[in-house]
Formats: structure tokens, sequence, C-alpha cells
């Protein structure tokens, strides 16, 4: 069990890019920001990642882990233990900060 994941949480790629929702869902909020579901990818800026000599940043984060119970707009909402694959080079994300209110199961 965590804490819905808002909007407005800070989310860092394994290389400290900055992941953002890309539509957090406009219905419900929790801590005044807007919540995260799971279908959602999270995109990300300012990823340093270079394998070699060749650019390969994350560029989106894609959620394989949410809630099980609690749901918004019917989609499984992602909270601070949900877990995410970056994209083109496999690595997760970190969830730094979040709203401290409302959990879900």
């Amino acid at each position: 069990m965590g804490f819905a994941l808002d909007a407005g949480a800070t989310v860092l790629c394994a290389h400290a890019g900055q992941a953002q929702a890309a539509s957090p869902n406009p219905r419900v909020k929790a801590g005044g920001q807007l919540i995260t579901t799971q279908p959602v990818p999270h995109t990300v800026s300012g990823c340093p990642f270079v394998a070699g000599t060749t650019p390969m940043p994350c560029v989106t984060a894609t959620w394989t882990t949410a809630s099980t119970r609690v749901r918004a707009s019917g989609q499984p909402v992602l909270t601070t233990d949900s877990q995410a694959v970056c994209t083109p080079n496999g690595t997760p994300v970190t969830i730094v900060l979040s709203q401290l209110r409302v959990k879900a199961v």
C-alpha cells in the first residue's frame, strides 16, 4: 500500500532525468494535484545517459505495477509503490516525493 501518485510528484529515471505524467486523470485530485493512472506513460526529460559514445537517454517511463483495488475513471491509480521501466534502455524510475494524504491499495 502506498500513497496515490499525483501529477506534481517528483519522479526521476535512474540517471536523474525528470519524469512527468503525460496526461494526469482530469477528474480526481489528491493533495490538491491531479492523480496519475497506470496506462498513461510519463515523459522523461533531461536524462544524460550515454552508452559508450552513443546518447541513449530515457524518453518515456511505462508503469508495470499500480494499485490493485483503487481506480480512477476505470484505470488503476499509480502509487508511491508503483514501478516503471524506461524506454529505450529498460532502467527503473524512483519516486522521490508525492502527496502524503491519500493512500491506495
